[in-house]
């Protein structure tokens, strides 16, 4: 949303000349003159995003030089000797400079003449890349629902893992024997939570050592798996069942290599956030 009026960035006396008054900086002297960095351009007094980076091209006019404005971002106003174009933010109606057309400069023949001194220059950011990691510890309803509680996990999904059919439906890995695990992905943070600290999470929010399922689920489908994605999860995993074995406990976790994840009905979704109820055969118990 958009700064209303009241609200727009205070501007010095300079800035106040060029952006209210519609005055001119001197060519080549404008700090976007000759800079051409990823990002995007805003309005000096409103910030409203303005231009794009892979619009801008380098004209030797003195003045920054765009082929295109981002939709809707900029107006045109006939100058009132009908001579030149004006152009100003749509949005606070600040002075950006004018536009240009014909001058064969790039293919759009299009030339937006723009004082640096109406814009702020906002770097492009990379875009925050999450982790994946994939736990069956029998009915994903209770893995999902206690995964999606911790800090770091963006968000857990219901799924199959593990079978050779693909799109699976609950039925066909109930009753069919499809050889798919009741599976959840977990999308994390790897900057605020761990690959180890989820696998750890894993072997104390149920049982790791029932071999025929997880409580009264019963079955290929509920039995406890880790799918690894790499060489580092795998050794994680296996660190942390010789740890478990070093404790007593006689670990059934198989580690498989990670597969094709189909994701389970929407019902199947949330569940618990869903109905209100609570996970009927998983707990948070201490083993580390």
């Amino acid at each position: 949303m958009e700064k209303s009026e009241k609200s727009f960035n205070q501007l010095s006396a300079e800035e106040k000349r060029i952006i209210i008054n519609k005055g001119t900086e001197a060519p080549y002297t404008g700090k976007y003159n000759n800079f051409y960095e990823k990002g995007n351009y805003h309005c000096k007094q409103c910030d409203a995003k303005l231009y794009n980076s892979s619009d801008k091209f380098k004209s030797n006019c003195g003045w920054p030089s765009f082929d295109d404005e981002i939709p809707g971002a900029v107006k045109r106003i006939p100058d009132p000797d009908g001579s030149r174009t004006e152009i100003v933010c749509a949005n606070c109606k600040g002075h950006l400079g004018h536009v240009f057309k014909g001058e064969g400069f790039t293919q759009k023949n299009t030339r937006h003449c723009v004082n640096s001194i109406s814009l702020v220059f906002k770097a492009e950011t990379a875009p925050k890349k999450f982790k994946k990691a994939y736990f069956a510890g029998g009915c994903f309803w209770g893995v999902e629902h206690l995964f999606e509680k911790q800090d770091g996990v963006i968000d857990a999904v219901s799924g199959y893992m593990g079978g050779t059919q693909k799109k699976p439906s609950y039925e066909d890995v109930i009753y069919r024997n499809t050889g798919h695990y009741e599976t959840v992905e977990i999308n994390y943070d790897e900057s605020k939570i761990s690959y180890e600290t989820l696998a750890k999470l894993f072997f104390e929010i149920h049982d790791p050592t029932q071999k025929n399922g997880q409580g009264p689920d019963i079955g290929l489908q509920y039995q406890s798996v880790i799918f690894v994605s790499s060489e580092a999860e795998k050794e994680t995993s296996k660190k942390l069942i010789a740890l478990l074995k070093t404790k007593g406990y006689d670990v059934a976790t198989k580690i498989l290599p990670s597969s094709p994840f189909w994701k389970a009905e929407d019902y199947h979704q949330d569940y618990y956030v869903k109905t209100g109820k609570s996970p009927y055969c998983h707990r948070y118990q201490k083993r580390f």
